[in-house]
This record gives C-alpha cells, sequence and structure tokens, in this order.
C-alpha cells in the first residue's frame, strides 16, 4: 500500500547542514498498524511528515498503490483530502465546535449534504464510543475524549492511510490504552493503514510492527524506551 526508497531529508541551519534521514526504506502493508520508533532527533517526525505528504522537499521515491506521491502542493492536497487522515498529540479540535461539528468538518468539501455528514460523523462517533457526547465542545471532554474526536475525523472520510503523531503522549495510562485499542480494532475492520510516531512502548507493542529509527537510518537495535 505505501513503500519509500532511499529517502533522504537534510536540514540547514544557519551554515551547519543537519542529516535528519540518510537514506531510508521500507513497505507498509495496507491495513497495518505501524509505529515509527526512536529518540528525539531520529528522523520519525520527519519520515512520518513526508509520509503524509505534509513535506515535500525530499530525496527519494515514496508510492501509494504504486503510484509516485506528487511533489506538486495541490495535487498533494487533493490526495490528502480524499485519502489521508491525521491525528496529531495535542488534538487540534476546533474549540467553537461540538463534537459532531468538528468530525464532520472535513466532509464540507466532498459535496455531500448536511444531513448525510451529520450521519456520517455520528457513526463514526458511535465507533469510538462517545455517542453520549455529540454535542459537547472539545473544553466539557477529558483529554482521552477529545482525542477519540480527533480519531473519529481523520477516519470520517474513510482514508486509505491515518497519520498519527504521538497519540498518546499528553494521555494517562487508562485513556492512551482506550485509544490504542480503539485504533487498532478500526484499523482492522476498516481496513485503514496507521503510521504512528511515537515514544510510547505501550502504544508500540500493540502495533503490529515497529520501524526503529537512529540517527536518520532504520536501525535492527533493540528499542531503549527510556532514550
Amino acid at each position: 500500500m505505501l513503500s519509500f526508497l532511499n529517502i533522504k531529508k537534510d536540514y540547514r541551519l544557519g551554515t551547519q547542514v543537519v542529516k535528519a534521514l540518510g537514506g531510508v526504506d521500507g513497505e507498509i502493508l495496507s491495513g497495518e498498524m505501524v509505529a515509527l520508533c526512536g529518540p528525539s532527533g531520529s528522523g520519525k517526525s520527519t519520515l512520518l511528515n513526508i509520509l503524509g505528504m505534509l513535506d515535500m522537499n525530499y530525496q527519494g521515491n515514496v508510492f501509494i498503490d504504486g503510484k509516485p506521491f506528487p511533489r506538486k502542493a495541490s495535487e498533494a492536497t487533493a490526495i490528502r483530502r480524499n485519502s489521508l487522515g491525521f491525528v496529531f498529540q495535542r488534538f487540534n479540535l476546533i474549540p467553537v465546535m461540538t463534537a459532531i461539528e468538528n468530525v464532520a468538518y472535513p466532509l464540507t468539501l466532498n459535496k455531500l449534504s448536511a444531513k448525510t455528514k451529520k450521519e456520517k460523523a455520528e457513526q463514526i462517533l458511535i465507533k469510538v464510543g462517545l455517542e453520549d457526547f455529540l454535542d459537547y465542545r472539545p473544553e466539557r471532554l477529558s483529554g482521552g475524549q477529545q482525542q477519540r474526536v480527533a480519531i473519529a475525523r481523520a477516519l470520517v472520510h474513510q482514508p486509505r492511510l491515518v497519520i498519527a503523531d504521538e497519540p498518546t503522549a499528553s494521555l494517562d495510562s487508562h485513556s492512551a490504552n482506550t485509544i490504542i485499542q480503539i485504533m487498532k480494532t478500526l484499523g482492522h475492520e476498516m481496513g485503514t493503514t496507521f503510521v504512528i510516531a511515537t515514544h510510547d512502548s505501550r502504544m508500540a507493542s500493540q502495533c503490529d510492527r515497529y520501524i526503529n529509527l537512529i540517527d536518520g537510518l532504520i536501525s535492527s537495535e533493540e528499542i531503549k524506551w527510556n532514550a
């Protein structure tokens, strides 16, 4: 479903060149839940941004369903809107919108009726266990509940791929475990691929497999979770 070949990325800090990725290869199958792991500065967020078409300034090639990633912003935007979903550490919900309005928001560009958008948003919120909180604004929800709204928002348009950046980092253990199980269950049920950057051993251990990055390269070393 997703493959990347010899991905390289450098950053320039003044006169210094920092190598974020030194030529990484990989393949992720449809419906897999894969963790990108590694210490801070290992390159996992850089790779995540490239796989999510948020960063198109890199060397190498990325393919989705055998087709190369676009390098034009307009083409990437269309694919992100239709085929990708995003989950962030800080939820990124719109404060003035209710849970169901936040989830329905990505559907505004899909030319659906207001009734259909509401129905789709309600259905996915039920799947993440928030049927009693449809009309709650983010300020009335716990951190775990807000992240469930964010997951529902990412999945409402049935994307092929969801990119998640540290989705459990700001949550307590109970909320984190709930989020992990929701992502795993819905990913497998809907055939959605999840690629997740994480420092969280709870998250990585529940994924189908992990990719360990160290100093911008894929490593076979055992992960040191306290790094």
